[in-house]
């Protein structure tokens, strides 16, 4: 892998407190179960992970989530995510 390569698929520093799913007790259990639960999904990603330090707040951000970003409307739920996907690459962005 070449020094580019390796910049772009390295971890950058955060200074968000990521909780992981394991260390996750109490409301940001639950609020993880939360988002389990809509999406079907057993594995909470980073981008929901970095909620975890506002249970409360995490919640709303997966209701507008739900209703905005995976709702079908002038671009569809694929679109959607290929725009977010790439938009993420462009910021460096591991989520």
């Amino acid at each position: 892998m070449n020094q580019k390569s390796t910049e772009l698929h390295s971890k950058p520093a955060t200074k968000i407190k990521i909780t992981e799913d394991a260390e996750a007790s109490g409301e940001v259990a639950a609020a993880y179960d939360y988002w389990r639960t809509g999406s079907g999904r057993k594995q909470v990603p980073g981008i929901i992970k970095c909620f975890g330090a506002r249970p409360d707040f995490l919640r709303q951000v997966v209701e507008f989530s739900n209703t905005i970003h995976f709702s079908e409307g002038h671009l569809s739920r694929r679109h959607k995510e290929m725009i977010a996907s790439y938009v993420s690459f462009l910021n460096r962005c591991p989520y």
